[in-house]
This record gives structure tokens, sequence and C-alpha cells, in this order.
């Protein structure tokens, strides 16, 4: 069994990560349906986080 330590380390890292993904990079013109606000962004970063950390 997983320790959910590494799914909530994931979850949180996934989230920094897509928070600065937004804030450096982003979308400039606001078509971006991930990248154009930040919670989608946060939301998909922990997503993927979760993915990772909880194998």
């Amino acid at each position: 069994m997983n320790n959910p330590l590494y799914l909530i380390i994931g979850v949180v890292a996934g989230g920094v990560i897509g928070f600065l993904y937004y804030k450096f990079i982003g979308c400039a013109t606001g078509a971006c349906p991930l990248t154009s606000k930040p919670i989608p962004a946060i939301l998909y970063g922990a997503f993927v986080g979760a993915m990772i950390g909880g194998r």
C-alpha cells in the first residue's frame, strides 16, 4: 500500500508548479483554457501531481 504522504506532497507540489506555470508562462491572449486563469492551472497541476505521487 502506498504512503498517503506521497500523495499529499504530489498534490501540493503539482499545485505550486501549476501556479508558477500560470504566473511565469501563462497565456497572453486569454484564449488558453488551462493557463488563462490561475484556478484551472492549479487544479490541473494538483491532479497531475496526485497521479505521479499516488503511484
